[in-house]
């Protein structure tokens, strides 16, 4: 985690360098100007010590706030220059979205001052919160699903659901990254990725971070229909993946393609296999059987993801 280590100034470093010890895997760490620096994961949080020798638990903090190390105007400055390479121009488009991404795939949330001219946002300005979402990509978290979403020569036709937060974009990258390389039941197949908001790919300049396999293009920051066309007319991907299908014109866009005789790899918020036939796409495509797998995700007692696959039916397979 060292690219998450060296955007912080001097001493600071230190301190972020221990949060990743002591068996701790953190998930986030929130900058918030003239606030403690709170560290979560794995269910809980730790704060930075005043006196720089590590962490403070949750409880301790609730007794005794004033051990906390406080953020500081002059430290969200010196970490925001250091994570632009000091060219903070180069990343306003980026930051206009409210996200941007560093070396490693380690994407940073911002909050602060908005610009808008004619109802939209044109710039973020005074940044006074920041999210940084540490990137660890699970490998072979998707083997055990593969088989159920090949078939001779290539893959199903796939949609895999699941609620906010349970994974579904972890198994879609995954699920690329085995697709493009190659598995003992298909061969590698050129996949063209529209990476919208930057999360599959975790995209630093235009190059993935993430590992998604030799044959795979990426669109970054390119909105999900414009960039299935761009692909089928530049690209000829044998697989199209996409994060996050919703809106009427990312359904057009994904017929266009099916059309084109191209496999279609997507994700979709839901928290019932159901929920399919209560959409109104999703209703034409169940009738017209464009989809022959959905996969819904779901969390165990323990944490641990869970996947059931259904036919282009509705029907249970496992």
């Amino acid at each position: 985690m060292e690219e998450i280590i060296r955007v912080f100034p001097g001493a600071l470093r230190e301190l972020c360098r221990n949060s990743f010890e002591e068996n701790r895997e953190p998930e986030e760490f929130r900058l918030r100007t003239g606030q403690p620096v709170m560290v979560s994961g794995r269910g809980t949080e730790w704060f930075w010590s005043r006196e720089g020798s590590g962490l403070i638990e949750k409880e301790f903090f609730s007794k005794s706030p004033g051990t906390a190390y406080l953020w500081t105007e002059q430290d969200m400055k010196e970490t925001l220059a250091r994570m632009s390479q000091y060219s903070m121009y180069a990343l306003e488009e980026e930051i206009r979205n409210g996200f941007f991404t560093i070396q490693g795939g380690h994407r940073i949330g911002v909050a602060g001052k908005t610009v808008c001219r004619q109802g939209k946002i044109t710039a973020i300005r005074n940044i006074s919160s920041l999210n940084i979402r540490v990137a660890r990509q699970k490998k072979d978290c998707a083997r055990a699903l593969l088989p159920w979403l090949c078939r001779q020569g290539s893959i199903y036709n796939t949609l895999i659901l699941s609620p906010p937060g349970v994974g579904k974009t972890t198994m879609l990258r995954d699920c690329i990254r085995l697709l493009s390389e190659g598995t003992a039941r298909t061969p590698g197949e050129k996949i063209g990725l529209v990476d919208e908001r930057g999360e599959v790919a975790a995209s630093f300049f235009g190059i993935p971070q993430n590992d998604l396999g030799c044959r795979t293009d990426v669109l970054d920051a390119c909105p999900k229909a414009e960039g299935m066309r761009l692909l089928l007319r530049s690209m000829s991907p044998q697989i199209i993946a996409v994060d996050e299908l919703g809106g009427k014109k990312d359904c057009m866009a994904v017929e266009e393609a099916l059309h084109c005789g191209c496999r279609i790899l997507g994700t979709m918020h839901a928290e019932r296999v159901e929920e399919m036939g209560e959409k109104m796409y999703l209703k034409r495509w169940l009738k017209r059987e464009y989809f022959e797998r959905f996969v819904l995700l779901s969390m165990g007692e323990k944490g641990e993801r869970r996947f059931s696959v259904y036919d282009g039916k509705l029907q249970k397979l496992c």
